[in-house]
């Protein structure tokens, strides 16, 4: 895999979660591309392998493993295979996340007519506790969990970095997805405090906030059936002054950048906006 600069990661070990979605197992080519042994998280044990093997037919090293990134016993099980096959984990990717449909409004704007509760219309007032407690938790805790159990082995070691995945609802929330947005926000702020916590142990901890990129959980959200995109994809790319998507690549120079130690070594707490100039544009 060919990124954008090259920095030197032979001896380091790589954990990365989530890492058979697009975006995160970008983040695991990549990382191997430049000399880490990685070890590719994922809930489905069927992608992680995927992966992995992709990263080892290109001649890197890799491993895929099965991990519940709500489930401390599946991370603590993770960290055995990871630790004894591939050694300690020096960077850390908390890729892990996702919204989920019960915890997302069908509307932008309540209207008075709505509170009849109109069938298929899901209000503010509808939504499903327990899907914005999924939502929140996949995003958050999924984040806080894996940083428990891994960074252990990260304590003193030169070069050790967790990098976040946060989002730009952490900025501005967008209409319909409170919960992932509200998740969001609670990376980026857990970003900035794991930061201050870990400094005096030597691990930095920063976070990427991706703007718009077309995958497979918003796939249906952003495209029609016949490939054209939907309103909401066009609302987007109206409000995103290089009027289109980003390409899961145009992630890897950040990541590289927040986890090479001697271009941002002393980078920390920050959230670095990937957004193609969304965040800068008023509307107007």
């Amino acid at each position: 895999m060919k990124t954008p600069f090259n920095i030197d990661l032979k001896g380091k070990v790589a954990v990365v979660t989530g890492g058979g979605g697009i975006l995160c197992s970008g983040f695991a080519k990549a990382l191997a591309a430049n000399g880490a042994k990685v070890a590719v998280l994922d809930l489905r044990k069927e992608s992680a392998d995927k992966v992995a093997r992709e990263i080892t037919d290109e001649g890197g090293e890799a491993i895929g493993v099965e991990c519940n990134v709500l489930d401390i016993e599946s991370l603590k099980a993770a960290r055995e295979v990871v630790n004894s096959k591939l050694g300690p984990c020096d960077i850390l990717v908390n890729g892990a996340g996702g919204n989920h449909p019960k915890g997302t409004t069908s509307k932008d704007y309540l209207f008075m007519e709505d509170l009849d509760n109109k069938e298929g219309v899901v209000t503010f007032f509808d939504l499903d506790p327990k899907g914005i407690e999924f939502v929140f938790n996949l995003n958050f805790i999924g984040t806080l969990l894996p940083s428990q159990v891994f960074s252990r082995d990260m304590i003193g070691r030169k070069g050790a970095v967790i990098i976040n995945i946060s989002s730009m609802n952490a900025f501005r929330p967008l209409t319909r997805i409170p919960a992932y947005s509200g998740a969001k926000a609670a990376v980026s702020n857990f970003t900035q405090w794991l930061a201050v916590h870990m400094a005096k142990v030597g691990i930095r901890v920063n976070a990427i906030a991706p703007g718009f990129f077309l995958t497979e959980q918003n796939r249906t959200l952003l495209t029609n059936p016949d490939g054209s995109y939907t309103e909401r994809a066009n609302k987007i790319l109206n409000h995103t002054p290089m009027g289109r998507f980003g390409e899961a690549e145009e992630l890897i120079g950040t990541l590289l950048y927040l986890v090479d130690e001697g271009a941002s070594g002393f980078v920390n707490g920050v959230v670095i906006p990937v957004d193609g100039g969304f965040a800068a544009y008023s509307g107007v």
